[in-house]
């Protein structure tokens, strides 16, 4: 898991916030109020009030501009953010597993701890906060790095004993500059496999698995070439071939409609226009994961809407 040490962040003035502060402005964003405008990374809600506070105990500025509501919808607030906490099955040391997930490509992404002041912080600032059990005090993650994981949901287990803070990371998430603190396969090591570089072996499900094979196939164009090239590289090299067996792929896809194929003709069909397709994303220096954000910031937009609004064409 990514260091404390490395993304740490003093937690005093916070935790005194935590015993009634920060908890309506938590829901308040998930209910749409806009109580706050956020000038840096902590949040502070007084009932009824709007106020800038400085923590000069860290040398840390936070300007915080806060203006509530009717102070009984606070309280609501406050309480049902109560109910939420008090529902988790925190351990002996108030603390839970956290774990955090990639929102688009659904990569786990490292696991620490989290206290009820951490989740509060989290649901408050939607920055991944976890408890430091070395240091005694919460951390965000990315203070230090910068790779924060911006939280845009977060979700309880069955037992309400472990949390997912699903979110989308600004950059690597481990510590050693890897995607995720996932990358030492068990099988590998079992079986006396290599141990290869942490960039190079992640946790990846099947799509993930063949988008990095797909890359790993465009950097050794860079490499002399011997014997014939593989398909993969063929099409890399060939932007006509390419394009060309993605709108056949397209066609064929389509015609298991229209004939009324078996479904797993369908599927297969769908294999081979979503490989080839990837191989285009690859030659063109982008990500499915790209292409999954794309389509998560649309669900809150109607698709005329979406279209009308897209940008217009440039062509290089």
């Amino acid at each position: 898991m990514p260091s404390p040490s490395r993304d740490h962040q003093s937690q005093s003035s916070l935790s005194l916030s935590l015993s009634g502060a920060i908890f309506p402005m938590a829901f308040a964003n998930f209910h749409g109020l806009r109580a706050l405008q956020i000038s840096s990374r902590e949040t502070i809600f007084n009932h009824g009030s709007c106020h800038t506070r400085t923590d000069t105990s860290n040398s840390r500025c936070f300007a915080v501009k806060a203006c509530s509501k009717k102070p009984d919808q606070n309280i609501h607030l406050e309480s049902k953010l109560n109910s939420v906490l008090d529902s988790v099955k925190w351990d002996e040391k108030g603390l839970a597993v956290a774990i955090a997930q990639n929102v688009d490509s659904g990569a786990i992404l490292m696991q620490g701890f989290a206290n009820r002041d951490a989740l509060a912080t989290t649901i408050a600032s939607k920055k991944a906060t976890f408890y430091s059990r070395s240091r005694s005090s919460l951390w965000i993650k990315g203070e230090t790095s910068l790779n924060f994981i911006n939280v845009h949901d977060i979700f309880l287990d069955c037992d309400r004993d472990s949390i997912i803070y699903l979110g989308k990371p600004d950059g690597p998430t481990c510590h050693t500059g890897a995607e995720t603190c996932y990358y030492t396969s068990v099988f590998d090591a079992l079986d006396d496999q290599p141990q290869v570089e942490e960039n190079n072996k992640l946790a990846l499900t099947t799509l993930y698995s063949l988008e990095s094979t797909l890359s790993r196939r465009k950097e050794e164009l860079s490499s002399p070439q011997q014997g014939k090239p593989s398909w993969t590289k063929r099409l890399l090299l060939d932007d006509k071939l390419l394009c060309k067996k993605i709108r056949e792929e397209a066609d064929e896809f389509c015609r298991t409609l229209e004939e009324n194929e078996d479904e797993s003709r369908t599927v297969s069909e769908m294999a081979d226009v979503l490989y080839h397709e990837m191989v285009l994303l690859i030659r063109r220096g982008l990500k499915f994961e790209d292409v999954l954000e794309v389509l998560r910031c649309r669900f809150t937009q109607s698709g005329i809407e979406e279209k009308n609004n897209r940008k217009p064409k440039i062509i290089n």
